[in-house]
């Protein structure tokens, strides 16, 4: 396979008035042509910034610095404005959380399509039209011509998300970030969303890094899972893997926090993670889990808490959970209830 995205060591710095924040803290992941990698975790583990850090869209106070960052073999912490900008849009481009503050309000939906096309290509206004029209069909809006014309407050949630998904693809990017592309959409639009994700990948064999705190999404879409808290990534694996056996105790919780179709019995009481995050700002050692864990032990708060691999992209950062692990066999992934 095709390496598209290879991240080595990533770490992600803010410099605020009450002292550094470690956003983002030696996070190392590849993502292979065609295939979807999940970034999970809590809201403010480091998902979106980590996204944020390859498409070097980071706030102004924001600082990064990586051993190896490269997309399709060009380093990207060495590219300068004018090389990223070539890269955004054409290489690599991103579906925003939430659309309607993505989407200019001042603009009609055409003019933002054709901009960013136009932007990277040379193409006239209407041939760029028509590849913007080509793309609202191929994304399932009807009507793509008239759509072309409105303004994002003119259109419903679900709508302005798959335009957003079209503006994506305009220039034909070989990666695509989805960050939390199903947030605030009802449950029969997000399938919708999720499908046509995973269609449109398949069509133009593209790479895909999709963040989300939805497990049920996860098991439907990704191929691999890195489970981020506080910063780091402290567990790796394929989805059955995941799913299956995770190793950490922190995938654990999550996997406690939802009901699964067969297992989980009507009224049940669902799992919790007891406490809070912590804050990720000024001098941080051992595993930043180990206040809300319960196999935590004083050695939990050695300086240096590994990765450790146990065979090509199975890992996880903890001293206590593991005992024996072989890779799993061919049986059907019994999926969480998506909501």
């Amino acid at each position: 396979m095709t390496t598209l995205l290879e991240v080595q060591e990533l770490n992600v710095d803010l410099h605020l008035p009450a002292g550094t924040l470690h956003a983002v803290r030696g996070v190392s992941f590849n993502v292979q042509k065609g295939e979807t990698l999940s970034l999970v975790g809590e809201s403010g583990c480091g998902k979106s910034m980590t996204a944020l850090a390859v498409m070097d869209l980071l706030p102004r106070a924001a600082t990064r610095n990586a051993k190896i960052l490269k997309f399709e073999g060009q380093d990207l912490i060495s590219a300068d404005e004018n090389a990223m900008a070539t890269i955004r849009g054409s290489g690599m481009a991103m579906i925003f959380q939430e659309p309607m503050t993505s989407l200019d309000p001042c603009y009609t939906v055409g003019n933002q399509l054709v901009e960013a096309i136009r932007e990277h290509q040379s193409m006239t206004l209407k041939e760029a039209r028509e590849r913007a029209v080509f793309l609202l069909e191929k994304v399932g809006i009807t009507g793509s011509s008239s759509r072309l014309k409105q303004y994002p407050h003119q259109l419903s949630g679900g709508l302005r998300q798959r335009i957003m998904i079209a503006m994506g693809l305009m220039c034909g990017p070989s990666f695509i970030i989805a960050d939390e592309p199903t947030t605030a959409l009802d449950v029969t639009i997000q399938a919708q969303i999720l499908a046509l994700l995973k269609s449109i990948q398949k069509e133009f064999n593209m790479g895909l890094i999709l963040i989300t705190h939805d497990l049920g999404v996860v098991a439907r879409m990704a191929d691999r899972v890195a489970v981020m808290y506080c910063g780091q990534i402290v567990e790796t694996g394929n989805i059955r893997e995941i799913f299956e056996n995770p190793l950490h105790p922190y995938t654990k919780g999550l996997m406690e926090c939802i009901p699964i179709p067969g297992k989980t019995k009507p009224g049940q009481e669902l799992g919790s993670i007891p406490g809070i995050v912590p804050t990720p700002i000024g001098d941080l050692w051992g595993c930043s889990f180990r206040n809300r864990c319960n196999l935590s032990e004083p050695r939990c708060a050695d300086k240096d808490m590994p990765l450790t691999e146990l065979w090509p992209g199975r890992a996880y950062r903890c001293v206590t959970a593991f005992n024996k692990v072989e890779p799993l066999s061919g049986e059907e992934l019994v999926c969480p209830k998506m909501y």
